[in-house]
């Protein structure tokens, strides 16, 4: 009973760490990434996982220009494609491209892939692309500044509605982490009862063996007439 209460007070505390994890990293869902794409046949793919359905997603990528005097070069272009989870038929297509960007609504939940591959026809040419992956109220956020800035909505409006969508995610995150917790204490329970439930029938077995022996003892020194 009291490793049981010990373990429920461990759970609840790690509930509270991440919960509060949760809370702190929660404007964590803009991920800018800038990384260096050669001429490989294997490219570079990227993956985000997406736990809550419905959620919107907003991609940004464009190939770095070095030379901001100069254009791109016209060879500097590659293919991109985004693929939900265990999905052959990809969300966004682009070939060719120097720049561009994608939007879609996760209807599951799982890993999301994006792949970048390099069609250049110079082997020794490698050039750096900026990401920018969205999700969630990050999204949101960047499509309605969009729609607000198009139809001049009231800002104070916009701003509720922010925090309404962000109270939302909150709620959900932590109902996600109630859940997670409650299946840990059941877990432990388990846990408990089988290891008290191993512990009773090793001290049964150690009893029966040592019964046993001295069974077997007594029955030898009785034949040999020693006691």
């Amino acid at each position: 009973m009291n490793m049981f209460v010990l373990n429920t007070q461990h759970s609840y505390s790690l509930f509270l760490f991440l919960l509060l994890v949760s809370v702190a990293l929660f404007s964590y869902l803009v991920q800018p990434l800038r990384f260096d794409l050669a001429h490989d046949k294997a490219g570079r793919c990227f993956s985000e996982e997406i736990t809550k359905i419905n959620s919107m997603v907003i991609g940004n990528y464009s190939i770095v220009n070095s030379n901001k005097d100069q254009p791109l070069p016209p060879n500097h272009t590659m293919n991109v494609q985004v693929f939900p989870p265990q999905g052959v038929h990809p969300y966004h297509v682009a070939e060719r491209v120097q720049a561009g960007q994608f939007a879609f609504t996760a209807y599951q939940s799982g890993q999301y892939a994006i792949c970048f591959m390099d069609t250049s026809e110079d082997r020794q040419v490698t050039f750096s692309v900026d990401f920018d992956w969205k999700t969630g109220v990050a999204a949101a956020n960047g499509h309605h500044k969009n729609i607000a800035k198009r139809s001049e909505v009231d800002w104070l409006a916009f701003e509720v509605k922010t925090m309404h969508e962000t109270a939302l995610a909150i709620k959900e995150e932590m109902s996600y982490l109630l859940e997670r917790n409650t299946e840990m204490i059941q877990i432990n329970w388990i846990t408990d009862n089988r290891i008290f439930l191993l512990n009773f029938v090793s001290i049964f077995v150690c009893l029966s063996v040592a019964g046993l022996q001295v069974w077997h003892l007594k029955t030898f020194f009785e034949k040999k007439k020693i006691i």
